[in-house]
């Protein structure tokens, strides 16, 4: 891994809520340190959590930050 690959960020937030979803999803949103709408997390660009984010995008928004 580059670094500078890992010296990138995303800022993901919560903007639905996960109440009504798979309990997958929930706990994706759990791992991404979510659990409330509007609630934010900067987190690094990695591809685990680029596959969480995928898991989950009609739940969230995510910004990259360089």
């Amino acid at each position: 891994m580059s670094e500078t690959n890992s010296e990138k960020k995303l800022t993901v937030t919560q903007i639905k809520s996960g109440i009504g979803t798979k309990p997958k999803h929930r706990a994706t949103l759990k791992a991404l340190g979510l659990g409330r709408i509007g609630k934010s997390n900067v987190l690094p660009d990695r591809r685990e959590i680029r596959g969480m984010i995928a898991r989950v995008p009609h739940l969230v928004e995510v910004v990259e930050e360089v």
